[in-house]
């Protein structure tokens, strides 16, 4: 999938992503960048997330530099 910013940086979010992250009009959205890639993390209680990546490995998504 691909997106493209505005002339007022703007982006759409495809609607097949928006309907299976369940994301909603408003919601805020983290934007992380990190090694020249942005992460977009939707704000909400982790309960909400459940399911989201099933098969994704926990393990790899985080540096230990990177734990609080």
């Amino acid at each position: 999938m691909q997106t493209t910013i505005s002339t007022k940086y703007q982006i759409v979010i495809p609607s097949e992503v928006r309907k299976r992250l369940r994301l909603k009009p408003r919601q805020k959205l983290t934007v992380l960048e990190k090694g020249g890639v942005l992460y977009l993390i939707p704000e909400g209680p982790l309960k909400d997330l459940r399911g989201v990546a099933p098969m994704a490995p926990a393990d790899r998504f985080r540096e230990k530099e990177d734990r609080y």
